[in-house]
């Protein structure tokens, strides 16, 4: 048997071993990967074959997610991070010294095929930076002796397996703990006061809690969960002759926690992992859910294990399954899958899509994916921290809950503070702290101003602590990122906008071609070629990105831009040149080859510009 058949048959497998579910496209794929180092123009149409799909669909889904590649990678393929807060501690410096020692390029695999080296958004390890993942196992700190550790290891062909553990030691760093991080949940124990209290008294506590989705957008709890359980109609339609059948429903965690600078869902999964399935179970009950889904970050590959293991003690405490706690009927269980690299996956409907097999593109809304979600039908989409904060409420009661915070945001939040402060890591807080209260708490001196939300929020200045962490004054999903007065706000917004600028899916023509003028024209600017107009240009641009983007993604990619400009303009106005206009296309520059390849570098050279 050739090699290429033997690849045929290797990947043919796979697919069987996936039930032949087109639905399961992506872990397909990522198996693939991590079979053959890619996925190869012939593995993508045997794929194709085996699941009857057409194969530009699944090149379409290669090509979408940047974990999976067409061209082989290396044995150990490095991804450092590149996040803002990575790009400050040296994550740059931490490539050219890996590559240095490993003899390649950024992008590049060896000739050999030992190694290859990439840079990648953000780890969710931004506490502990520069970091970066080998075959998708994080490696934080990456200091001078861990990255000559590192580069000693693989040039020795040292297995991944018997690397130090110390080198992947990922510290969960909880600073600050209130009434959810300080009250951790018995695994069994909200789900035996659910089934106590019955549905309509539990609809009541999560409703009374005032909870509300923490991953930003802030949508009320209750109301997301009673509308899938009411649902566009209760019973599905079915042949005649056979019994009406109850319409499937669907619990998804988004664990796709992508944004810079947020990493309080990887400590939950990490150390909390039990209550966040209680969590999710005891949605299930409430909306009549059978199945429910983890989508998991790929950069959180190295906790894909350990979740199993929960799931698998949870099934063997009668927890999850059939009969869950002995009550007849109520049978939920919950699946893991890994994301591939793609930012936009998490918005709701783009990690719907991907958890059906394809590209990670929002849908359009109405319909909502609480009555048209997974596979059209109703599905609660959560992230982690509010089936987190859930399962607590169902134990312990709304009122409990809802006792802090403010009028219009009940409860706690968990933030995740990284940057130029002393104590970096997990913080809760009930809603309606101050900026300057927590700046004091994380240690962070000589504050030139906080990026609240991540790239998409808002940043804001030091004339601004005084203001509140809550939904009617300054909302987050968690991200908390410090700067001092020795940063930038230019680089700051610049490497924001590059990250947009890559993470867009590209589906709508304002986000797609927007986001990259918004790049090229900062770039512009932060190089010393800007003039005053391009200020308004830049103003204007961000504006019509902001208004005619179909997703969040466009809608929010230039609040670091628009948000910095008008607090520090004159910081902007400092880089501009003095002239009226400088033309962003040189000229002469670009005939200097031709020139000389046709030996007419010479004294009369200036005769070509204009």
């Amino acid at each position: 048997m050739d090699r290429h058949e033997n690849e045929r048959r290797i990947v043919a497998g796979i697919v069987e071993d996936h039930g032949r579910d087109a639905c399961r496209l992506l872990s397909i794929l990522r198996e693939v990967q991590r079979e053959f180092r890619h996925v190869s123009p012939d593995a993508q149409q045997t794929v194709a074959q085996a699941l009857g799909v057409c194969v530009t669909q699944v090149k379409a889904v290669v090509e979408f997610y940047s974990f999976l590649s067409t061209n082989p990678l290396g044995e150990f393929d490095i991804r450092i991070s590149d996040s803002i807060t990575d790009h400050l501690l040296g994550s740059r410096d931490v490539a050219a010294s890996l590559c240095r020692k490993l003899g390649i390029r950024p992008g590049e695999t060896r000739r050999d095929g030992r190694v290859s080296l990439a840079f990648t958004s953000c780890t969710g390890l931004c506490d502990q930076g520069p970091a970066g993942l080998v075959n998708g196992y994080a490696i934080p700190r990456l200091t001078g002796e861990r990255i000559d550790r590192v580069a000693e290891l693989i040039n020795d062909d040292t297995p991944l397996g018997d690397w130090p553990g110390e080198l992947f030691a990922v510290e969960n760093n909880i600073r600050l703990a209130d009434r959810l991080l300080g009250n951790p949940v018995r695994p069994g124990d909200s789900l035996a006061r659910a089934l106590a209290q019955g549905g309509e008294t539990m609809f009541g506590e999560i409703e009374s809690s005032g909870l509300r989705g923490r991953g930003g957008a802030g949508f009320n709890t209750a109301w997301k969960w009673r509308f899938c359980y009411e649902g566009p109609e209760e019973e599905a339609v079915c042949p005649p002759g056979q019994p009406a059948a109850k319409i499937e429903r669907y619990v998804v965690c988004n664990a796709d926690e992508g944004e810079p600078g947020t990493f309080k869902d990887r400590v939950l999964l990490q150390s909390y992992a039990d209550q966040v399935f209680e969590g999710m179970t005891v949605c299930a009950h409430l909306v009549g859910a059978k199945q429910g889904f983890l989508y998991l970050r790929g950069e959180y590959l190295y906790l894909h294990q350990r979740l199993e293991g929960v799931l698998a003690e949870r099934r063997r405490k009668g927890l999850l399954g059939e009969g869950i706690l002995g009550r007849k009927g109520f049978d939920f269980d919950i699946e893991v899958r890994l994301g591939a690299g793609a930012y936009i996956c998490g918005e709701e409907s783009a990690l719907i899509e991907s958890l059906e097999g394809k590209r990670g593109v929002p849908r359009n809304r109405p319909p909502y994916p609480v009555t048209h979600g997974y596979l059209g039908k109703p599905t609660v989409v959560n992230n982690v921290e509010t089936f987190f904060a859930a399962a607590a409420i169902t134990l312990r009661g709304g009122e409990w809950f809802a006792s802090v915070g403010t009028e219009k945001s009940k409860g706690t939040k968990l933030l995740s503070i990284c940057g130029d402060c002393s104590r970096p890591g997990i913080y809760e807080y009930p809603f309606g702290v101050t900026i300057s209260r927590i700046l004091d708490d994380c240690g962070a001196d000589d504050t030139l101003g906080v990026q609240i939300g991540g790239p998409s929020g808002i940043f804001i200045s030091d004339r601004e602590f005084g203001r509140k962490l809550a939904f009617e004054d300054l909302a987050t999903g968690g991200s908390f990122i410090v700067f001092d007065r020795t940063r930038d706000v230019l680089e700051i917004a610049r490497n924001f906008t590059h990250f947009f600028a890559h993470e867009s899916c590209g589906f709508c023509t304002p986000c797609r071609v927007g986001t990259s003028l918004l790049k090229n024209l900062l770039d512009k600017i932060g190089d010393g070629h800007g003039a005053a107009g391009d200020l308004a240009e830049l103003s204007r641009l961000g504006r019509f990105v902001r208004s005619t983007s179909h997703c969040g993604l466009g809608q929010t990619a230039a609040n670091p831009i628009l948000s910095t400009l008008e607090r520090y303009p004159e910081l902007y106005q400092k880089r501009l040149k003095t002239i009226d206009f400088e033309p962003g296309f040189d000229l002469d520059g670009a005939l200097a080859i031709a020139r000389r390849l046709s030996g007419r570098d010479d004294e009369n050279a200036h005769l070509t510009q204009t």
